[in-house]
């Protein structure tokens, strides 16, 4: 995939924008951030109203479905690696002073599941920060994330951490933007059978991990990099969403032209017929970033029951491409359950489909929301969408994120 070569867009030396911020670590940053008048203040003043509300879910009209989760003892071939997941766990404790268990300990139903963001400044400091622990620790918080996904997922977040690493040494910011600047926390009591859960959150991945029974919920997830590869270093070569974006636009070219064009609700990244807020000044086009629990996402574009068969064929590549970051038995349940509601799946797009076009897309279906944005810079200088920074974010609507659907049939059976 051709890309714009990120350097061009450094900000010159001395340029307030970075040099403003040199030097301060995530704590001091984070009420630097929380200035009114400065552009993280407003996303901040912004997003504050949507803290720790009572959890819905996404919908596409406001009203939940039910029935689409249920709690049930999945197939041998279908389960999570539980035993795997609870070692890791009990191994990471276990290397934690009293004050650390507390600090990273939640009750499984916690509203903090919820206060996850993908900003680079803090907004909630839950669990443990991981640059400011022991590398022991930070290795054995790593060691649940990579007993709970698959390897090509485990690989995926550690690239998302990498990159922010790199990116941070490139702009000389790396007290705000480094491999660890990620808070880690624990939900419920790791064990086999009973509800339990994770989260891991930071500047580009947030990951938020639930398991019951065998059942294994993996959103909502944010994964996102500036820039798309790293170029130098120790770990140059490494890419984020090249295979993505590829089968993407693979995906518009192989529609007929005029299911294409009803796929394109928008054919400018910022365009004059978009409705007032539709382009967010931290989010721009996605819909279901952080804090958007319960946002009403009415369905746009085309249905994939009206696609080719080729073009089926890719849309589920590119689901695969989200899902396959689950360990391989949760990845199959996880697939099959989004081909299962294929009749009431949309698809839809915003920007160009040319070889080198930024854009927007969205499949969304009463199970699942997956989303790819282009985005402007942050601590590069460009106003407009480059093609090497790029957001990401999966769901599951309809109060299953988090696991909450599931858990709550958990709670009603327990009850005695």
């Amino acid at each position: 995939m051709p890309q714009g070569n990120f350097r061009q867009y450094l900000f010159p030396s001395g340029h307030p924008r970075i040099e403003d911020v040199k030097g301060l670590d995530a704590y001091t940053y984070r009420d630097v951030a929380r200035q009114p008048g400065t552009f993280t203040g407003g996303l901040i003043e912004g997003w504050t109203p949507l803290y720790k509300n009572d959890f819905r879910g996404v919908t596409n009209d406001g009203t939940l479905r039910e029935g689409l989760f249920r709690l049930e003892p999945p197939a041998e071939a279908e389960r999570a690696p539980a035993a795997e997941m609870v070692q890791a766990a009990e191994a990471f404790l276990g290397l934690l002073d009293d004050r650390q268990r507390e600090a990273v300990q939640y009750g499984i139903d916690a509203v903090e599941w919820q206060t996850w963001a993908n900003p680079e400044f803090m907004q909630f400091d839950n669990g443990l920060r991981l640059e400011f622990v022991s590398g022991r620790i930070r290795e054995a918080a790593m060691d649940v994330v990579k007993a709970s996904l698959s390897e090509y997922g485990y690989g995926l977040a550690r690239a998302m951490m990498r990159i922010n690493g790199f990116l941070g040494d490139v702009v000389g910011l790396p007290g705000i933007l480094n491999e660890f600047s990620y808070n880690f926390s624990l939900f419920g009591t790791p064990d086999e059978r009973e509800p339990w859960g994770w989260q891991l959150y930071g500047h580009h991945c947030a990951v938020n991990c639930f398991v019951v029974d065998g059942q294994m919920v993996v959103s909502p997830v944010f994964f996102g990099a500036e820039p798309n590869e790293i170029d130098e270093g120790e770990y140059a070569g490494t890419q984020a969403f090249t295979e993505r974006i590829g089968l993407a636009r693979q995906l518009m070219a192989s529609l007929p032209e005029a299911l294409r064009e009803q796929a394109v609700t928008y054919r400018q990244m910022v365009d004059p017929a978009m409705p007032e807020g539709r382009v967010h000044s931290g989010d721009e086009r996605h819909l279901a970033g952080a804090f958007q629990d319960n946002r009403v996402i009415p369905y746009e574009g085309i249905l994939v029951s009206s696609m080719p068969a080729e073009s089926v064929e890719l849309l589920t590549a590119l689901v695969n491409e989200y899902v396959r970051i689950l360990p391989e038995g949760p990845r199959r349940a996880r697939l099959r359950q989004v081909q299962e509601h294929y009749g009431e799946t949309w698809f839809s797009w915003i920007g160009g489909h040319g070889p080198e076009d930024v854009f927007y897309f969205r499949i969304q279906s009463p199970v699942a929301i997956f989303e790819l944005d282009h985005h402007c810079g942050v601590f590069l200088d460009y106003d407009e969408p480059k093609d090497f920074h790029i957001h990401t974010v999966m769901r599951t609507p309809n109060g299953n994120d988090y696991g909450r659907e599931l858990l709550r049939q958990w709670q009603q059976v327990k009850v005695p």
